[in-house]
């Protein structure tokens, strides 16, 4: 149901009203205790009923995939809300409030947009990603003045005559008679955009004359969103071993893709996820012609947030399923300080790669299988493909010693397709390049040293160390390069001693360093036959 990075508890100095269970809230007892991340993590307490909830109580909880509980607390604690009557407003600390004549503390403050995330991309890049089909809930509220001058003023009628949801400035949704606007929204296409929650209301007052007047007054709430669109695109390639590479790519952040049909095998990128409330309906303001208080909110709206993850881009299963091949992305600083106070989660603390394209290799499975997950939860898509199949050649290695004496060695490597078809390495034009993510060629490693075949598909190196040597062809790949090659590797043994100079060279070595120990010998033996001590022993 989740995955339980590290624990959740209630906030200090902040009370969840009286669902803090979960009860009335669509959620078990152990979801409930996942939300509150951003909340002091004081310990497990006395009378913690579950694992989970004492896991809460010490840290955050964090999740491979976007949860549901997010978006279940908030419509289901959203019912907790309540306008003030008709003398009284009731709105939250940041709400953008208006008087008019008669009319006093009005506003429209957008509740929740769901299903959304907020994404820690870097510091100062946390965009709100909202599906393209959503709900949108708000407060409206406002009170009428009891008196305008030396007039008392009595209420004739007042009402919410209409609450609207624009992006943009058009209409997309429009209720009438309510305060706790429930909208929906659908098929936005996907971009940076505003959406505004917007009223009209209406009151009819006599004063103490008798004379009626009519106000009306509109009040909006607008706020920056970014629709999350998924646009996919990917490609695919068959190894001559008759395993499939597949890459998948999506200019915004993304949480991974699964091969459908194998649920279990899944390709997840940097992105991991946390819960929070939103803490500017920690409390609300009641106001009055007596002035204002502040008061604990009954109803606290819960939000996804997505954050690059320490833990990094990985496959599942790790054993049967894909193997992660290659990670495209642009280098971000981390958005830790974005994440705000009392968030436990193993956010990265440096730079991370953003992930925007993966590649896995698997035995079973095609782009046709692919279905692509966003950071929003519900939001997925079927990739597009990008350029034909591409069908990985075999390479193939030849590696020999060529020339030789006692201190080094010359190594003729050829790389070759068939018998006569050499790759080239060294060649800069090597053909057409459909996607290009960076400036790397193929290239040949041996000895710690990277080498490149010539026009004849040949390298030489020189060896001054005996040892096994290791030689592996890194392909280009096979997305820039055609045509495309896959790996290979061969190895070489070398020694001096393995050639006839090198025996002759080793003796004359040996030999050399014997002659003082015969030096001393003989010198030894002159000694003592000089002082004849010899039959003294």
């Amino acid at each position: 149901m989740f995955a339980v990075c590290v624990v959740v508890s209630l906030w200090a100095g902040v009370v969840v009203g009286n669902n803090a269970s979960g009860e009335d809230n669509g959620l078990s007892q152990n979801e409930s205790a996942t939300v509150w991340s951003r909340d002091a993590d004081t310990g497990v307490p006395e009378n913690s009923q579950t694992g989970v909830e004492a896991v809460a109580a010490a840290t955050d909880i964090s999740f491979k995939r976007p949860p549901a509980t997010a978006a279940t607390w908030t419509r289901n604690d959203f019912t907790d809300l309540r306008p003030g009557g008709v003398r009284e407003s009731v709105y939250p600390p940041h709400a953008d409030t208006r008087n008019g004549t008669y009319i006093a503390d009005a506003h429209a403050t957008t509740f929740a947009v769901q299903p959304s995330t907020r994404a820690h991309i870097a510091s100062g890049e946390t965009p709100l990603y909202i599906a393209p089909n959503g709900t949108v809930r708000g407060l409206v509220d406002y009170r009428i003045r009891e008196t305008m001058g030396n007039q008392s003023l009595s209420v004739v009628s007042h009402e919410v005559t209409a609450v609207r949801v624009l992006r943009e400035g058009r209409v997309i949704d429009e209720v009438s008679d309510t305060q706790t606007p429930t909208l929906t929204y659908g098929e936005l296409s996907g971009g940076p955009t505003t959406l505004t929650l917007e009223a009209d209301i209406r009151v009819r007052v006599e004063t103490t004359g008798g004379n009626e007047s009519v106000e009306t007054l509109t009040i909006s709430d607008s706020q920056s969103v970014t629709v999350y669109d998924l646009d996919a695109v990917g490609s695919a390639a068959t190894y001559p071993n008759g395993k499939t590479e597949i890459a998948v790519f999506q200019p915004l952040p993304w949480q991974g893709y699964v091969l459908d049909g194998m649920s279990d095998h899944r390709v997840r990128g940097v992105w991991r996820f946390y819960t929070a409330r939103n803490p500017q309906w920690d409390r609300v303001v009641r106001a009055n012609a007596g002035g204002t208080t502040v008061e604990h909110s009954d109803a606290h709206p819960v939000y996804v947030h997505a954050y690059p993850s320490r833990i990094g881009p990985r496959t599942q299963p790790v054993r049967d399923g894909p193997t992660l091949q290659r990670v495209w992305g642009i280098e971000r600083r981390g958005a830790e300080e974005t994440l705000g106070e009392n968030i436990s989660v193993e956010v990265v603390d440096g730079t991370y790669k953003t992930s925007y394209g993966v590649a896995v290799r698997t035995s079973s499975g095609s782009l046709d299988d692919v279905r692509v997950i966003g950071i929003v939860r519900g939001v997925t898509a079927r990739v597009a493909e990008s350029t034909n199949r591409t069908r990985i050649r075999e390479s193939n290695l030849s590696v020999r010693v060529v020339e030789q004496d006692a201190s080094e060695a010359t190594v003729r490597i050829e790389l070759y397709h068939d018998v006569g078809d050499p790759i080239v390495l060294a060649d800069p034009e090597r053909g057409s390049q459909p996607i290009r993510f960076d400036d790397r060629d193929g290239y040949i490693t041996i000895a710690g040293q990277r080498v490149e075949t010539n026009s004849s598909g040949v390298a030489t190196v020189t060896l001054s160390q005996p040892g096994v040597y290791t030689v592996r062809y890194h392909p280009e790949s096979w997305l820039t390069a055609e045509p495309a090659y896959a790996s290979s590797t061969e190895t070489i043994r070398w020694h001096p001693l393995s050639t006839r100079s090198g025996w002759w060279h080793l003796a004359l070595t040996v030999s050399w360093n014997l002659i003082p120990f015969a030096v001393v010998y003989a010198a030894g033996r002159a000694f003592l036959n000089i002082f004849d001590i010899q039959r003294f022993l």
